[in-house]
């Protein structure tokens, strides 16, 4: 640790993250010991940072190891939190089965032609018991869709279409197992219009895969996700601060790229304005892209989260889908449309700063050994600076920085986990059980990576405590996309693995990658 003076930025985030934290406190006071543990979920993610800001207004630094080490117990700390709180909603859950049986025994229903709530047995309704039934048991069991509701959404179904044989109550409306009897998209189709012409837009229909890797359809109240109501006041001074500490590692890297190693001054960060507007315009891009895709499906996306990070200047930002999702092709695009568009503008950025530096305008001395960290980086390098690699250091362009570090966001956002681009992708080429997988080992791969270079832990961290998620299911789950989205969807993720990696000793000797010569002209 050493001691520095303290700026105005990091004593504006530490006194907005204390409001907010206050603000969260005598909200959660309300709703009880749910409302508490959500909380201090919540306290769990932002301690860290309030630790670090903290400090840094009474002039202390901590180094990034210590960082890491606050990261680690903050995650900690907030899976322990979360499974208390899954263990008190499933706690809850049981007292209103078991109210409602107590309900339905006082009402006099037939208890034998209850579904059994357990997970020992499955339930044992019918789509004609339902159909026959007009007394208080329909009502208990489909107590969140009316009588007359359920006669009609049973109606939509066919021979010809979903020949249902099974009813289960599900949530706040039913799940209908049965056989598919067409091709998914058509049948989708058809049951949602014949639903739509009956009842409006008052219910979801989803076509998705069970269990039992059979076709099932749902159908739930037409509503935007319960995560939209994180719009509010304390959600939106979250992202005030997240942009506020967003701007400020941005700023500081620019000083750094310019010269300036550790900023003393407020004034000495104008230095790395023009890097961090530069990283703004990528970010700004990515977001740009996959609001307008979003926009043509009609889906609804919550307000940015911007991550921020020292060494990067920013991870990214993400939101989270609201709505409904209609189609698998519908997440590809929204998730391949901000890799598509902040990866071309970083790539092209590249290939400038590398083209500048080629004639002789760079003047930022780096050591060319740094060209090894990375595939892509390093073979474009080698095509443009040629024999300039095969010494110490090397001059560059500051935007082959910027170009960098732009393909370095985009390719840790395609990394194929949860909620990111990539695990987006996976969800949509390959099912919601490969993406599973993919999230668990991707997670897996960054603590391994953890030993090469610390970053890794950060970002791994942010996935497990904010995006491990797969996206809700879609309308209709079951159709596959066509041909040209996988390819793309490939090279998407190909372009990710070129980029994280690093080239090894071998090749980096071959091409003359600081080695002081090469075997390759």
């Amino acid at each position: 640790m050493f001691m520095r003076s303290t700026p105005f930025i990091p004593i504006a985030v530490f006194v907005l993250t204390l409001t907010l934290l206050g603000w969260g406190y005598f909200r959660s006071r309300k709703l009880g010991k749910l409302g508490l543990l959500s909380w201090l979920q919540f306290v769990a993610l932002m301690s860290p940072w309030l630790v670090y800001f903290g400090l840094f207004v009474f002039g202390v630094f901590i180094n990034f190891t210590t960082l890491l080490f606050l990261l680690l117990s903050s995650t900690i700390a907030y899976v322990a939190v979360g499974n208390q709180l899954r263990k008190v909603i499933s706690a809850e859950r049981s007292s209103i089965e078991q109210k409602l049986k107590q309900d339905l025994e006082d009402s006099g229903g037939d208890r034998a032609n209850l579904p059994n709530t357990s997970s020992n047995a499955p339930p044992v309704n019918t789509p004609i018991a339902l159909a026959m039934s007009q007394g208080k048991t329909q009502l208990k069991l489909f107590q969140a869709v009316p009588a007359e509701d359920m006669k009609l959404i049973q109606g939509i179904f066919g021979i010809e279409t979903y020949y249902v044989t099974e009813t289960i109550p599900y949530q706040e409306g039913a799940i209908f197992k049965g056989n598919l009897r067409g091709e998914p998209d058509v049948v989708h189709d058809r049951l949602t219009q014949t639903l739509r012409d009956r009842l409006g837009d008052k219910y979801n229909l989803f076509l998705v895969e069970g269990q039992d890797r059979k076709p099932v359809v749902i159908v739930l109240p037409s509503r935007v996700n319960a995560f939209a109501d994180n719009n509010t006041i304390p959600q939106k001074i979250l992202i005030a601060v997240l942009i506020i500490a967003n701007g400020y590692t941005a700023l500081n890297l620019g000083a750094q790229v310019a010269g300036v190693p550790i900023v003393q001054n407020p004034q000495e960060y104008l230095v790395g304005l023009p890097f961090a507007l530069g990283i703004g315009a990528i970010l700004a891009l990515r977001e740009l892209a996959m609001r307008l895709m979003a926009s043509k499906y009609k889906v609804i996306l919550s307000l940015p989260f911007l991550l921020p990070s020292s060494q990067l200047g920013s991870f990214g930002a993400f939101s989270r889908i609201l709505s409904p999702l209609p189609t698998r092709a519908a997440l590809f695009d929204i998730a391949i449309a901000p890799a598509l568009a902040s990866g071309l503008l970083s790539l092209i950025t590249l290939l400038v700063g590398l083209r500048l530096s080629a004639i002789g305008m760079g003047n930022i001395d780096i050591p060319s050994q740094i060209f090894q960290a990375s595939v892509l980086a390093g073979t474009l390098a080698k095509l443009f600076l040629g024999k300039a690699l095969h010494n110490s250091f090397v001059s560059i362009h500051p935007l082959v920085i910027l170009g960098w570090l732009g393909s370095a966001i985009t390719a840790l956002n395609l990394m194929p986990a949860g909620q990111l681009d990539g695990g987006r992708i996976v969800q949509a080429i390959y099912g919601r059980r490969t993406a599973s997988w993919t999230t668990v080992l991707t997670l897996i791969f960054l603590v391994i990576a953890t030993v090469i270079n610390p970053l890794a832990l950060y970002w791994g961290g942010i996935i497990l405590i904010l995006l491990r998620d797969l996206e809700r299911p879609m309308l209709n789950e079951i159709s596959e996309l066509d041909g040209d989205r996988e390819a793309l969807g490939v090279v998407a993720l190909f372009w990710m693995l070129v980029t994280l990696l690093p080239l090894t000793s071998g090749v980096a000797e071959r091409l003359g990658i600081g080695s002081g010569g090469g075997l390759l002209p």
